[in-house]
């Protein structure tokens, strides 16, 4: 076994756990001269966030809320060590595709049950916080840009990074035209920003349809197998989600509300509503018109962005 070198520096010179940035909800599309440096504008992805950092013998896949999920994807694990070098940090997604689109729900079921239904996941980069030897962080984007570049440069799929262009028209069309592949809009980054923790004006997001965060305070149908949740918004107005949730999604809420029910009663369509107790935060997408809807899109934590 080869020993380390004492008079040789370490190359990992950035260690779990990191704070991530985050971009801002913006309602428009800003011009390409509108942030710092000019305007990478990037594909918004759905998957679950996490920083690689390639230790060498392991890499780490740490999501916002600091928790290695590397076990979880050990594919993805397995391709960061063997291709990346020692010391090269990434900020990026774990992303799930199934008929050619976006497929969060995916993420959250067990990797055997992905390989045999033949699900791809692979890690999408955005950015690059540290090569062997340095911490990049406070390096404009656009330098942390070329620097990923090259370092995922004639890797395979599963380690790639996200679509990205400084063509606003090019984005525009993007964001037009990807809708059906499960991209939800944009991220729009300064090329001249620093990687600073937290929500910072040099990053923004602009989605088609926003998403708003709501309590669930009720499940409707089975505590085992909900059909679908009641929600509480800010101003405690309330409303059922619809269309009917999936198997993933219905199985992920009855885990965490286990413990919180309170007893059957009957909602105004005579279903069986089961009242929840301190229930968790959940993402809806909410659908204004003559057909209003409220989705369930995922418990809302940390680890999912």
């Amino acid at each position: 076994m080869n020993r380390p070198d004492p008079n040789r520096p370490d190359p990992v010179v950035l260690r779990p756990r990191v704070d991530v940035m985050r971009p801002r909800t913006e309602a428009d599309i800003p011009a390409e001269d509108a942030l710092p440096g000019g305007v990478q504008y990037s594909v918004k992805l759905d998957g679950f966030r996490a920083l690689a950092f390639a230790l060498g013998d392991r890499a780490v896949l740490q999501t916002r809320s600091g928790r290695d999920i590397a076990a979880e994807f050990p594919a993805i694990a397995a391709a960061l060590t063997r291709a990346l070098p020692a010391g090269l940090v990434l900020d990026g997604e774990i992303c799930a595709w199934a008929d050619g689109k976006f497929a969060f729900t995916e993420l959250l079921r067990p990797d055997a049950q992905r390989r045999a239904a033949g699900i791809a996941v692979a890690y999408v980069a955005f950015d690059c916080l540290a090569v062997p030897g340095s911490d990049i962080r406070d390096l404009p984007l656009a330098d942390r840009w070329k620097l990923l570049r090259t370092a995922l440069r004639d890797l395979g799929p599963q380690v790639q990074t996200v679509l990205a262009t400084t063509d606003r028209t090019v984005a525009l069309d993007w964001y037009e035209t990807l809708v059906p592949h499960g991209v939800e809009g944009l991220v729009c980054k300064g090329l001249g920003s620093a990687y600073r923790p937290g929500a910072r004006p040099g990053w923004i997001k602009v989605r088609h349809a926003e998403t708003v965060d709501a309590r669930l305070v009720g499940v409707i149908g089975s505590g085992r197998r909900p059909d679908s949740v009641l929600v509480e918004f800010d101003d405690a107005t309330r409303a059922q989600t619809s269309p009917r949730l999936d198997p993933v999604a219905a199985g992920r809420i009855a885990a965490a509300v286990a413990g919180l029910l309170g007893p059957e009663v009957r909602d105004e369509d005579g279903s069986p509503l089961r009242p929840v107790r301190d229930g968790p935060l959940v993402e809806v997408r909410v659908r204004t018109g003559r057909q209003a809807t409220v989705r369930f899109i995922r418990i809302r934590d940390d680890d999912a962005v």
